[in-house]
């Protein structure tokens, strides 16, 4: 019978080579499978409600069927809400318990309520800002039921630049200090108005100074128009442009208090790139900019189906094909 080192020569080995590979194989049992997992985006995908607002306005979608929507026609898992398509059911208890149950079924998150239409934070009249800052406070307790981390404001108010920011301190400042009394941040979005100067809106989060308070900065608001005559897409088109400004630039500039990023997109060209922002230009900016105060979380706002129902001239996508080609432009910048 051949001995150990006779059979070890027959295969090209010594007893050190069969020792060491012994020993590399019972090494390799010990790694953890976690060494092979694919890294972790450095953000998640969300869906704003926004993106589907012909069909809220249509009819043919409720606010309490969007989560489903977002799961399962599109498999996005994150949800950012308009206090529009709620059809005044912020205080509704039941409203709230079954909202919260359904995302709770699908394994979807809610990520923050966008509230419009409660009135201006930085208004000069000291009873109007105080009652705009009052009627913000539903939307704070709803967020905070269902387990959102933000509710998004507009910052609008009467006078020069300088006077909206004093009284856009005080006034969103309130707010802010309402929200960190349970634990939600109130975030300013590149909107309407003043908002739009990416400066000015850094200047007055700066000077509220307050890790409740924050910014949402939006790809397609950076552009300041007068107050239209009437409140339709001619109205708001024909209104005169009073500023625009770089869009790289100011969300640049914003992501220093980003808590959550809005990735609006309106048209696409034949390989799928948005024809309104260049995201191997804009993505780059957002990761770079990231410090501790973001969530997590961009969204993404398709506004070329709420523009065709609106009778804009343009080549738009359909609301779900829309969201489908802003996904494939974020899962791509993932991998950034």
């Amino acid at each position: 019978m051949k001995n150990k080192e006779e059979i070890f020569a027959e295969n090209g080995l010594n007893r050190r080579d069969f020792l060491g590979q012994i020993g590399m194989a019972a090494a390799a049992t010990l790694i953890s499978p976690s060494l092979f997992a694919q890294p972790k985006p450095w953000f998640e995908i969300s869906l704003a409600e926004f993106s589907l607002a012909g069909s809220l306005y249509g009819g043919k979608l409720k606010n309490m069927d969007f989560p489903a929507k977002a799961k399962n026609d599109f498999g996005i898992s994150a949800v950012e809400y308009v206090s529009g398509f709620w059809n005044g059911k912020s205080q509704d208890q039941a409203y709230l318990n079954e909202l919260k149950q359904r995302t709770g079924d699908l394994g979807v998150r809610n990520v923050l309520i966008m509230v419009d239409g409660e009135g201006d934070l930085g208004a000069s009249d000291a009873a109007k800002r105080l009652k705009a800052v009052e009627n913000h406070y539903k939307w704070v307790d709803a967020a905070k039921f269902l387990g959102c981390h933000a509710i998004r404001v507009n910052m609008e108010g009467d006078g020069t630049p300088e006077d909206i920011l004093k009284q856009g301190v005080e006034g969103y400042g309130k707010l802010v200090e309402y929200g960190k009394k349970t634990g939600i941040s109130v975030i300013i979005e590149n909107h309407i108005s003043v908002s739009t100067n990416p400066d000015w809106l850094a200047r007055l989060l700066k000077e509220v100074n307050s890790p409740y308070a924050g910014s949402l900065p939006d790809f397609g608001n950076f552009t300041e128009r007068e107050k239209p005559k009437t409140m339709t897409l001619e109205g708001f088109m024909s209104a005169k442009i009073l500023n625009d400004y770089d869009k790289y630039e100011g969300t640049r500039k914003l992501m220093p208090y980003a808590k959550g990023v809005s990735a609006k997109t309106h048209t696409f060209d034949e390989k799928g790139n948005c024809t309104d922002v260049d995201f191997n230009k804009m993505m780059p900016i957002v990761k770079k900019g990231i410090t501790k105060n973001f969530k997590g979380f961009i969204g993404i706002e398709y506004e070329g189906g709420f523009m065709k129902m609106m009778g804009a001239k343009g080549d738009y996508l359909s609301e779900d094909d829309g969201i489908k080609a802003t996904k494939a432009l974020l899962e791509k910048a993932q991998a950034l």
